[in-house]
């Protein structure tokens, strides 16, 4: 998290930087002109346009490991306004989010290359799913029995995947109509290096399939602490008052992602938190659509930043469209909301701390 003393000490170096205040409330958002789709030449232009050269990070970071994400929802959702543009870093969890917050457009800023082909991946595998029960046949190449359908529950279609057989007949069908996907019917320029990464990643889905968990990929052995949830842990994982809040635990929620990455509203782009270009770029591409950031979801990579990266990344954040209901989702140990253990959420609001930025 960034400090007040900190930010106080920053804030001379941010005006420099940026010339004014770092947002301007009230300004944004209210008549916003964001395209309803972007074709698939102006979603590749972007990414690539926004994009910097991919980063290193010591974990390919395949899953979340962040099992308290159920008990920040019904706060998130009384603080951030719905229906403006999500950014987020990292995997799946951003899916939760943004069915919670059912904004009209999504970016996932990440320092690696391999993310991006990560959401690559998932942008076919929604489009290609009819339903949940499909979505999760095609994401761990296992059959799954006719009985198991949109009107299952999601214990039940998790259950009946990880009883089923994997197939390495189906992985490579289902690879190949995900290269298809992208390459044919959007048109997308993917490079060799993409391509291998979309492979590597559905290629550990295969092997793990439900089991696969944040250090799955790294044998086992990766960083991150011994709590390490399985993917079926995370989607039926459930608030305090027993409810599931993952992507996937109605259609509902799962059609909202399916529909935002048809119409090419969910963009992944390449860029350090720190680095000169990428969430600049997001900004200025939501400032000439009026458009208003609702949340950023940060994980707890400012822990990774330093002391130069956190101003970097303060004045980069400034930079952004926010307003005073702009939240920040953090992931840090001890946070306020969470099960007790491993890494836990908290809220921040952006606008509030970007003042002290100022200063």
């Amino acid at each position: 998290m960034l400090r007040r003393p900190f930010l106080r000490i920053a804030g001379l170096l941010l005006l420099v930087v940026l010339g004014s205040s770092p947002f301007v409330p009230g300004l944004l958002g209210a008549d916003d002109s964001l395209p309803a789709r972007l074709s698939d030449r102006e979603f590749w232009t972007l990414i690539s346009d926004v994009s910097e050269p991919g980063g290193y990070f010591r974990s390919d970071n395949l899953l979340s490991n962040e099992i308290g994400f159920p008990y920040v929802i019904p706060d998130l959702t009384m603080r951030a306004a719905p229906g403006r543009v999500y950014m987020g870093v990292g995997p799946e969890q951003n899916f939760t989010y943004i069915a919670a917050l059912e904004p009209r457009m999504a970016v996932i800023v990440d320092v690696r290359r391999g993310n991006l082909d990560l959401h690559l991946m998932y942008k076919a595998i929604f489009e290609l799913s009819a339903n949940r029960a499909e979505f999760v046949s095609r994401l761990f190449s296992r059959r799954l029995p006719e009985r198991v359908s949109s009107v299952s529950s999601l214990q039940e279609i998790f259950d009946t995947a990880s009883s089923a057989a994997s197939s390495e007949e189906l992985y490579e069908e289902n690879l190949a109509a995900i290269e298809k996907h992208l390459t044919v019917a959007h048109g997308f320029a993917l490079s060799p290096e993409d391509l291998q990464g979309i492979a590597h990643a559905y290629r550990a889905f295969f092997t793990f399939g439900p089991t696969i968990q944040y250090n799955s990929s790294q044998g086992g052995f990766g960083f991150g602490g011994g709590n390490r949830p399985s993917y079926a842990d995370l989607m039926l994982a459930a608030d305090d008052r027993g409810q599931f809040r993952s992507y996937m635990a109605n259609e509902r929620s799962f059609g909202l992602l399916k529909d935002l990455q048809t119409r090419n509203m969910l963009v992944p782009v390449v860029g350090d938190f720190a680095g000169p270009k990428a969430i600049r770029a997001v900004g200025r591409y939501l400032r000439a659509h009026n458009a208003m950031v609702s949340a950023f979801y940060l994980s707890n990579v400012e822990q990774f930043l330093g002391y130069q990266g956190s101003m970097a990344f303060c004045g980069n954040v400034a930079s952004l469209p926010l307003d005073d209901t702009s939240t920040f989702i953090r992931s840090r140990r001890g946070g306020s909301y969470g099960p007790g253990y491993g890494l836990n959420l908290d809220l921040g609001m952006m606008a509030a701390e970007l003042k002290y930025c100022a200063q």
